[in-house]
């Protein structure tokens, strides 16, 4: 009875140890964002917490109940946030309080969150600027003059960011960092063509829930919205591009229904756990509603269309034909929507092509292709690409920046050089940073060019395969961004067939 009594009492004993063990913060990062800074803990577990602010001076503070810090603050890189100074001591019992001294005031907001698959425990404060979060979204103006001539606004939102990374591919490269790079390489093309204005919905390394997406995207009145991801998959032999439209019914595919799972999941992976991510009734409550958005998704699937034309020419299609699903940043009744992945993150070739500059800009010019050819067919009222088309102007004009040579110009936009000099009465090969020179038959590039592929085999020479097929050398070197001659067995590459 007393061996009995002794194992209870030293089992007691352990729970307690166990129930009484601090939880530690084991690091801590920060990111700024347009409206708010957001700090996060790694936790080793859960944690009783609560925060308060103090003025003159401002300050705000957070006490962490039962726990240990091992993090450290002075590492963090604090410039551009609105937090000057990071204090911390222990208390008693065991508590530690953090103190976040202020330049300016702050609303400060606190979600613990549970581990997932990037990140274990966290504590996420978010300390938002005065007055953020409030911004009334203004409907779009259908009062546009034809004399206005204003430019047609495209909002480009890139995948994932700040504390989700999207998914992680070949060699470690996250999605979040591909996402902003051909998202601006996309608004410097776009804001190259007259006629065009191009609006980053994520400029950095920072979160945003799909609803501010959106609300970003109607704010700054934008025509169309864009979003840009990368696929994975478990397997690494899955490639390829894959465009998508919204669809207020089912999936078009399996595949297409569980990646719009995952992508709508995004919010709880950046932080945001009180988001609904299933208000398509209150969506689309009224007749009214649901009439513009299927206006909406039809003028999506036509430019999509476009937008897989074009980039069948630079780049490997996992579909040729626009997908459908039901994913939240998508779903704006009154702005056709769009999102591309832009290949498989986990496959390396795609991965190659993702962390390609070289591969990136073209990827890019192909999706400014098919927008600018979509909009050509059905300008807005009251826009400069409008009143070009009703004055008998051309589809596409591009402005000249510093490094661009006709020849890449011209094998950018799927036009010859020949046509892109006689199209701007240019003799020579001369050009100038600021220049704009016309796109001649823009529209129908994507139609005039085919490719086929060639698997390299043993013996063959890139010369030898230009010779075969009868086309210049050069153009195979453009066609595949090849720097030099070398090849290997086994290597696809597209040869031009017209």
């Amino acid at each position: 009875m007393k061996t009995l009594f002794r194992t209870i009492i030293a089992a007691c004993c352990c729970l307690m140890a166990v129930a009484s063990k601090a939880a530690t913060v084991e690091n801590v990062r920060v990111y700024r964002a347009p409206e708010y800074t957001r700090l996060v803990f790694d936790l080793s577990a859960n944690i009783d917490h609560k925060v308060f602010s103090l003025d003159n001076p401002d300050r705000i503070v957070v006490d962490l109940s039962n726990a240990e810090l091992h993090a450290d603050f002075s590492a963090l890189d604090l410039a551009g946030t609105p937090i000057s100074a990071i204090r911390s001591a222990p208390r008693d019992g065991g508590d530690f309080r953090v103190v976040f001294d202020m330049n300016l005031k702050t609303q400060p907001r606190t979600t613990l969150l549970e581990p997932n698959d990037q990140y274990g425990n966290r504590l996420v404060i978010d300390f938002y600027d005065e007055g953020a979060g409030r911004i009334q979204v203004p409907l779009k103006s259908t009062a546009q003059v034809d004399d206005e001539k204003r430019d047609i606004v495209v909002a480009i939102s890139a995948g994932h960011g700040g504390e989700d990374p999207g998914a992680i591919g070949v060699d470690r490269l996250q999605e979040k960092r591909v996402t902003l790079a051909i998202a601006r390489e996309i608004e410097k093309q776009l804001n190259a063509m007259p006629g065009y204005r191009a609006v980053m919905v994520r400029n950095g390394d920072y979160g945003m829930t799909l609803k501010q997406r959106t609300r970003i995207a109607h704010q700054n009145n934008a025509d169309f919205f864009i979003a840009i991801h990368a696929d994975s998959f478990k397997k690494s032999s899955a490639r390829g591009v894959t465009v998508y439209a919204l669809s207020q019914k089912g999936a078009t595919s399996e595949h297409a229904r569980l990646l719009a799972e995952k992508e709508n999941a995004a919010d709880l992976i950046g932080g945001v756990g009180s988001v609904s991510l299933d208000d398509k009734d209150e969506l689309l409550r009224s007749v009214l509603l649901d009439l513009s958005m299927t206006a909406s998704i039809a003028s999506s699937l036509e430019a999509g269309e476009k937008i897989i034309a074009a980039l069948s020419d630079v780049t490997h299609m996992r579909r040729n034909t626009v997908e459908q699903a039901n994913f939240v940043v998508l779903r704006s009744a009154d702005i056709p929507s769009l999102l591309i992945e832009s290949g498989y993150i986990t496959n390396p070739t795609d991965a190659r092509n993702l962390d390609s500059s070289s591969w990136r800009q073209h990827f890019a010019s192909a999706i400014v292709q098919g927008i600018t050819a979509w909009f050509f067919d059905t300008p807005p009222r009251g826009t400069l690409v409008a009143w070009q088309k009703l004055n008998g102007g051309t589809p596409a004009s591009y402005t000249i920046s510093r490094g661009d040579t006709l020849s890449e110009i011209a094998e950018r936009f799927g036009v010859s050089l020949t046509s892109l000099k006689q199209a701007n009465n240019i003799s020579g090969n001369n050009i100038r940073v600021g220049q704009v020179i016309t796109i001649p038959n823009h529209l129908f590039a994507a139609n005039t060019v085919s490719f086929v592929e060639h698997t390299i085999t043993r013996g063959e020479t890139l010369s030898g395969i230009a010779e075969d097929y009868a086309i210049p050398l050069q153009r195979l070197r453009d066609t595949n961004q090849l720097k030099n001659d070398r090849i290997r067995v086994g290597q696809v590459i597209r040869i031009p067939s017209s």
